[in-house]
């Protein structure tokens, strides 16, 4: 390693080590200090463990340790140390259903940094993007893995000691397969499967078998999460009207029979259909209502016939609210269920990383009382929304959720996150966490309750820039100076690539931050031109501003889609470019409708000869504020910002 302009020689050794337990490992280095070396010696780290995952983890922060060492070259506590993993099971699951579907080469760069940080699971998310033979509109041009990817996955995972789960969908979540008339009579509703039908069953067995057959694991995971609308479709023409619940146990357990003989442990996710089920409310609010205990007898009776729950909480940064719904589970009869936390990597850019910390670290809290009986936690991506995040920017937030997971703290040591972050990724931590300034969360943390942190820029971009009907949402912000800190900010940063060379990921937020500088507040200050009749200074607007903002716009597209193609499959990409295509249409006509007024007003007469009198109607609306009290802490989908009108 290299501590400024001289070079240091250490040497590794790796030994494994039946004196510790599962999970631990120690570090101990021949010399106090890496620079006060006789000169007939060496700088020697002899590194014990006891599972494969621990070996790694070392190295991991081993390599931090080379990139930000101590000054006086002291080793304790950097270099030599102790740690031991406060769980069985520390996994990430990644979302490959939203449109974009990992290159086995980034799943395999996930696997090398997971390994250096200590996981020892994964499981990627695929409603329908896995191959299930002789079914050609399952995952129709969907880019999903074939046999031999995910057997290449598996077998470059368990060189690292990281098991592969599969994890699939066998209720809900399937709109992508159930839009095909080849499975019209799987329908029970255009996100659900028919249950109690033979035929759904038989399919089902072929998926489990499909996405269990290329991997070593027994372990499957299920799904079961938000079958909205269970039994209200087809089923309910053919059955007659049911109780959800009652619909939902009976096809649980025999989905549950189908792994069993197939030699398999489910999971399911345990939100919709046990907690809002028994709520009767399908929103986020009965999942995490407090009164309500599904903890009925026949629930009971099917959970302890060895299906597993996993917990997931995304959204509060309180650990009681996680260790009162981890009791819940337990009153289940599920004694020691999974825990899933979040990188708010969805509906967004780049990974809101403040809130991730805060939501990981409350999340993690209540997993690590061992009065609680946590055993197996899960950082998960999710990708909803078309998969527009650049699922590097999760990074940090993966290292943080590491670090919890090898301390018994509930604080720990950021300085060490970033020293790993470094190490591993190669990235600067506090540039990466600037970064999620662009969508500038302002949250009211006066109560513990359900929290959605901002995706403004999201909803910036792809709101119509004529209309830009959600402005009175920032009324008061000054974003154009905002967004040009971020700008400038993030420039500098990207130029420390040699350093850190995860840093060039920096550019699509920096690329966001040019556009957003440019489109916020340009209607307004084009209208105050327009109503004021200063057409010079509207046409200024059109030429200089409008006109560089069509470039920028050009520019973050092209730069978006080579990440896109360096990362994903090429399938799902068309989703996010017909976005960009709406948005640089709707510049271009912008642009060409106020030059033709311009010009029209400057000549007074219109092509047909007449006089000409007509204004911008664009221009005539005023706006009113849509969110009241919400300010910018709103998070949209592109649906609802692209366009005032219902389509339809």
């Amino acid at each position: 390693m290299c501590d400024g302009e001289q070079e240091y020689k250490w040497s590794l050794r790796f030994t494994y080590s039946e004196e510790l337990s599962p999970g631990q490992l120690n570090v101990i280095c021949s010399h106090p200090n890496y620079k006060e070396i006789p000169y007939n010696e060496q700088f020697e780290i002899n590194i014990y463990y006891r599972r494969k995952t621990e070996a790694f983890r070392a190295l991991g922060r081993i390599l931090g340790a080379t990139v930000h060492p101590n000054p006086t070259g002291a080793v304790e506590g950097i270099v030599c140390f102790k740690e031991e993993a406060q769980f069985e099971t520390m996994g990430l699951m990644v979302d490959c259903s939203r449109g974009g579907v990992l290159l086995v080469e980034s799943v395999c760069f996930l696997l090398r940094a997971c390994a250096l940080m200590g996981f020892n699971m994964i499981q990627l998310y695929t409603e329908d993007t896995y191959e299930v033979e002789g079914e050609p509109f399952f995952g129709y041009l969907r880019g999903g893995y074939s046999q031999r990817e995910l057997s290449t996955i598996d077998d470059y995972a368990d060189d690292f000691g990281i098991e592969v789960i599969p994890c699939i969908q066998t209720l809900g979540h399937l709109g992508q397969i159930l839009q095909w008339p080849r499975f019209s009579t799987l329908r029970d509703t255009g996100e659900v499967l028919l249950t109690r039908s033979e035929e759904t069953l038989e399919f089902i067995e072929k998926m489990i078998k499909s996405a269990s057959a290329p991997l070593r694991s027994k372990r499957i995971h299920i799904g079961m999460d938000e079958a909205h609308g269970l039994g209200e479709g087809r089923f309910k023409q053919i059955y007659g009207s049911q109780e959800g619940t009652r619909i939902f146990i009976e096809h649980l357990q025999k989905v549950n029979d189908i792994c069993k003989r197939l030699g398999l442990q489910p999971m399911i996710w345990s939100d919709s259909m046990l907690f809002s089920l028994a709520a009767n409310n399908n929103s986020l609010n009965g999942y995490y209502d407090y009164n309500v205990n599904p903890a009925t007898d026949q629930v009971v009776e099917t959970i302890s016939k060895g299906m597993e729950l996993v917990f997931w909480d995304y959204y509060h940064t309180n650990s009681t609210i996680y260790a009162h719904k981890i009791q819940q589970h337990r009153e289940l009869g599920c004694y020691n269920p999974w825990v899933a936390g979040g990188n708010w990597t969805w509906n967004r850019f780049w990974c809101a990383l403040p809130f991730t910390f805060e939501s990981t670290q409350a999340c993690l809290q209540a997993a690590k009382d061992k009065t609680i009986g946590v055993s197996n936690v899960i950082s998960t991506i999710w990708g909803d929304e078309g998969n527009e995040c650049d699922i590097y920017s999760a990074l940090p937030g993966l290292v943080y959720f590491a670090q919890h997971c090898y301390s018994k703290d509930y604080q720990i040591d950021v300085d060490l996150v970033k020293r790993n972050f470094a190490g591993i990724c190669g990235g600067d931590l506090d540039d990466f966490v600037f970064a999620s300034k662009i969508d500038e969360p302002s949250l009211d943390d006066s109560e513990p309750r359900v929290n959605f942190p901002s995706n403004m820029s999201k909803w910036l971009l792809w709101e119509d820039p004529f209309y830009s009907f959600l402005s009175p949402q920032y009324s008061g912000y000054d974003l154009e100076q905002h967004y040009a800190i971020i700008s400038d900010y993030l420039f500098k940063a990207i130029q420390k690539k040699n350093a850190s060379p995860l840093n060039t990921r920096l550019q699509l937020p920096y690329l966001i931050a040019n556009v957003l500088m440019l489109k916020c507040h340009l209607r307004e200050r084009m209208i105050e031109a327009y109503r004021s009749g200063q057409r010079d200074v509207l046409y200024e607007l059109v030429t200089t501003r409008l006109g560089k903002l069509r470039e920028e716009v050009d520019r973050l597209w092209r730069y978006h889609r080579s990440i896109w193609m360096k990362t994903n499959k090429p399938f799902g990409w068309e989703v996010l470019e017909l976005r960009y295509g709406g948005l640089r249409t709707r510049l271009t006509t912008m642009y060409e409708r106020i030059m033709e007024y311009l010009d029209l007003k400057a000549n007074g007469v219109s092509p047909d000869g007449t006089d000409f009198t007509e204004g911008i109607p664009e221009f005539e609306v005023d706006l009113t504020c849509v969110y009241e009290h919400s300010k910018t802490n709103v998070m949209l989908d592109y649906f609802r910002v692209s366009t005032p009108s219902r389509p339809g």
